[in-house]
């Protein structure tokens, strides 16, 4: 391996990042050093492997830009980390842990790492809750058995639930296992992207063959597959070719298919033809655990007194409890203290604040909206425009812009795809009619107290 020296660049890329960023988000982000470099690569050193998932997220596309400019070369960073991880303790009772999806099956030696798919997003490191149980074993029973059944497979729900993780915790343990599959991992707008290039570039041969001869396709976010109907054609035929061979695909999405609004029928009817199976926020304990789960991979050591208070005010995703548990980290580690439950009542009360606001969903209002008045949760988001249908609609529609944040835009989009002047009219409707009809206020409180109730119990 040739090495060569990138350290003025590297040097250069931190002084301009440090201007950029602030000094504060600086310091607390890029505690990291240069430890050597190959002529597409720079060897990076990070003190955890927590520290290490944290910055790839958020700033390695960021850092390679910067070092791209600077060298006229598309360089990778490759990340060491400092401390080296302990080996695994047998599980409690004797029982043996799982195996290491990433480590080799017996008598075959281990395989690089795949190009398109985190080391870090495994079925050992997934938590798993009665929101996401099922999900899990779906998972698990089809990276043992790939193209046999739940073909295809869809997960479905908001951000941070771990749709992602599982869909990757497939593609890892395949690839582990089956020494000759041919894996193919990438986002909804990648696949796009490509299938615009290989237009323009006139090799739209190779782009077909490429895709409709892989062993396992996993797709992220199909929902960006909306409007593009050239893309959603592509798709429709891969998905046939992939299929009549018994061949494994996975896609995630932030909602049923069925309420993908631009979505062609048939394609629609291709994703729904498999298992579909959506993920709910985790409960108090499954969020314990992803806490104790997160903190003990970082080596990170924090009281229960701790993760049970992070776990109490956050019930959002798991990003959100990943973003909390890091920020005690970096405040820990830049004043020299031990993470206690006073440190994170005063570094995690904005944050605390902010999620005790945030909890409260669209789909919990929705679903007590529909519960009240007696209908399903689909007509609310449907497109029926009966009287018995039109107005629990327009008084969801009003509490969900009394009680969050979202703009009538966006709540339109939340209920099934409705233009933001619709939104308007029909909190004008209710406004109209609380002059009116003082019972209904109390209709409103009734059903808004049972929304956070609700919303508390995560």
């Amino acid at each position: 391996m040739n090495e060569i020296d990138y350290s003025p660049f590297w040097n250069e890329s931190l002084k301009q990042l440090e201007q950029e960023l602030g000094e504060h988000e600086f310091a607390i982000w890029f505690n990291i050093e240069y430890a050597g470099a190959t002529p597409d690569s720079i060897r990076v050193r990070v003190p955890s492997a927590f520290y290490r998932d944290q910055f790839v997220k958020a700033y390695q596309k960021t850092f390679e830009a910067k070092l791209a400019d600077l060298t006229g070369k598309n360089l990778t960073l490759e990340f060491l980390v400092e401390k080296k991880q302990a080996a695994p303790e047998p599980a409690k009772g004797g029982a043996p842990k799982s195996p290491d999806p990433a480590a080799p099956a017996a008598g075959r030696p281990a395989r690089s790492k795949h190009p398109s798919l985190r080391t870090d997003l495994t079925f050992e490191n997934f938590v798993i809750g009665e929101n996401n149980s099922f999900a899990a074993n779906a998972a698990l029973a089809i990276a043992k058995n790939p193209g046999t059944a739940y073909n295809p497979f869809l997960i479905y729900g908001g951000v941070g639930l771990g749709k992602t993780h599982l869909m990757q915790s497939i593609g890892n343990r395949v690839w582990a296992e089956a020494g000759k599959a041919k894996i193919i991992c990438l986002s909804a707008e990648e696949f796009t992207n490509e299938f615009i290039q290989s237009i323009h570039d006139k090799t739209t041969h190779a782009f077909k063959n490429k895709y409709r001869q892989a062993d396992i396709l996993l797709i992220d976010d199909i929902n960006f597959l909306e409007k593009k109907m050239g893309s959603q054609e592509e798709l429709f035929h891969t998905f046939n070719a992939l299929y009549d061979t018994n061949k494994q695909m996975v896609f995630t999405c932030d909602r049923p298919v069925s309420e993908l609004k631009n979505l062609s029928d048939r394609l629609r009817s291709r994703f729904e033809r498999g298992l579909n199976v959506d993920l709910q926020p985790p409960n108090y304990e499954t969020r314990c655990a992803i806490l104790r789960k997160k903190a003990e991979s970082a080596k990170l050591p924090v009281p229960t007194e701790v993760t049970d208070i992070i776990a109490k005010n956050i019930s959002t995703n798991v990003r959100d409890l990943e973003a909390a548990l890091m920020k005690l980290s970096a405040y820990a580690a830049l004043v020299g203290k031990s993470i206690t439950l006073e440190i994170a009542q005063q570094q995690l009360k904005d944050v605390f604040s902010q999620s005790k606001h945030g909890n409260v969903t669209i789909d919990h209002i929705l679903r007590v909206v529909a519960d009240h008045f007696k209908i399903s949760y689909g007509d609310l988001k449907g497109k029926k425009r009966t009287k018995n249908i039109a107005y629990p609609r327009q008084v969801a529609m009003y509490i969900a812009r009394e009680i969050t944040e979202y703009s009538t835009t966006e709540l339109g989009l939340e209920f099934g795809g409705r233009d933001h002047t619709t939104v308007m009219h029909g909190c004008q409707k209710i406004e109209e009619r609380l002059k009116l009809d003082p019972a209904l206020e109390t209709n409103i409180q009734q059903i808004v107290a049972a929304v956070k109730e609700m919303s508390t119990k995560g």
